[in-house]
Order: structure tokens, then sequence, then C-alpha cells
């Protein structure tokens, strides 16, 4: 299967460019938030917007979506909650299996039901571990999951998780905090991941500050994923977005 967005992905992680992506949840951003996200996408070189949420009801992701495609040019990639969160207008989905817990219904569960939606769809399915830590509380995708996130002072547990979903075929990781974390994950714990995967990395989950960004970029993530702060101040975005592209500079450097 063609894979254009982890093509690119895998291309960027390999020349040492770090992306950033807004995260956008469809039941918090209205019409005229989403038409100024998007101006400040363009504006400030955004490279993904994420679209879901652990709780999307109605018809609001697929608003979200087309709204998306409609008015610009940047890749739209669902990071789903649910089995419902499947739309062909999106560019890619990223396929997600829950490997840091153990509830079945998230590691290969919900996957056979919507495994038949998405290859119908035609859409980009990117295998992706997906790899819940300690965010310094309870957050809604630890309560909808039933899991227990990895403690975040435990880098080693993270690295081998990693390594075991590259081993069994997964080709993104994405390491989350969880919406709304109180803590963001720790430098480190990226560390240990990078050193231990050749897979692209995402990270994000409480990345509130520029300065954070930049740090976890140079610890190895490849992909920052910014959602909550930008929804409360979207004039985050300019900053944010020039110390992910800053530390491209550092790192190919």
């Amino acid at each position: 299967m063609h894979r254009p967005i982890l093509h690119q992905m895998t291309t960027d992680m390999r020349s040492g460019l770090k992306k950033f992506a807004v995260l956008i949840d469809p039941d918090e951003v209205g019409p005229s938030e989403l038409k100024r996200l998007v101006e400040l996408g363009l504006e400030n070189h955004v490279d993904y917007f994420f679209v879901g949420g652990s709780l999307v009801i109605g018809d609001a992701m697929d608003m979200t979506i087309r709204f998306l495609k409609e008015h610009c040019p940047i890749p739209v990639v669902i990071f789903p909650g649910s089995i419902m969160q499947v739309n062909p207008h999106a560019d890619a989905l990223l396929f997600l299996s829950l490997i840091s817990g153990r509830n079945p219904e998230l590691l290969i569960g919900n996957q056979v039901l919507a495994a038949p939606y998405v290859k119908k769809s035609g859409m980009e399915a990117i295998p992706t571990g997906y790899i819940l830590l300690d965010g310094g509380a309870p957050t809604t995708v630890s309560y909808i999951s039933n899991t227990t996130p990895i403690p975040s002072d435990k880098p080693e547990i993270a690295a081998c998780t990693a390594m075991a979903g590259e081993l069994l075929g997964m080709q993104l990781m994405y390491m989350d905090a969880g919406s709304g974390a109180k803590k963001p994950i720790p430098a480190d714990v990226i560390h240990a991941v990078r050193k231990s995967t050749d897979v692209p990395i995402i990270v994000g989950g409480g990345i509130k500050t520029p300065e954070k960004a930049y740090e976890d970029c140079n610890a190895g993530a490849d992909i920052i994923v910014v959602g909550n702060a930008i929804e409360k101040d979207t004039s985050l975005i300019h900053d944010i977005a020039f110390a992910i592209h800053s530390a491209s500079v550092t790192s190919a450097g």
C-alpha cells in the first residue's frame, strides 16, 4: 500500500527535520476557531493538523475535516479516539494500538472492528504504537481506555514497549501524556525511546511552551503535537512552530 504521509514522516526523520502538528478536538473547536487555526497554520508553516478526541459526538468530525481540506493544503491526519472516527476525506489515519496498556480491546479488538471500514475508505492507514505515559493526573484517555499509563520515571519500560511495537511491525510511535496532562513527558524518556527504535516518534500531551517543544525535539521527537495549550492561546502557534523548526537546524547541524 502506498503511504505518502508515512513516507514523508520517515524521510523527514532521516533528514533531521522536526515537524509540528496542531491537534484539533472537533468537539472543542467551532467554525470561527477553525478559520483562525487555518490562518495561523499557514502563516507559521504548521506541518500537520491532527484531528480527533476521546469523545467526538455528532457530525463534528466530518465537518472539521471537510473544512480543513477545503481551506488549506496542510495534511489532515486522524488521531482516532474510537472506531467511529474514520473519515475518507482525511489524508491519513493513525491506526493505533495502545501497546502501553493491557486492555485487549485497544490492543486489537477495536482494530478488528474498524479494519473493514478503514480498508473500504481507501485512506492511508499508518500502523502506530500508542504509548500512554503518566502526565501527573488522570486524563480522559486513561479513563476511557481503562489502562494504567507507564510511570514517567521509568524510561526503560517505555523503551522496551516501543521496541516491542517496532518488532511487531508498527511504523510510528506516539508517546502521549494525555490531553490536559499536568506534566509533559520527560526528555530522558523520549531519548530512551529514540535510542531503542528506528521509526518516527510523535510526542504530545502537556506541552505548553516553546522551550519544552524544543527540548523534546533535541531528545529525539520527530513530530511535536500541541492541542489544549493552543485552544487556550492560539498565539502560541507562532512561538512553538519557530522552536520546533529551529530544532531541525540544530539536529541537521
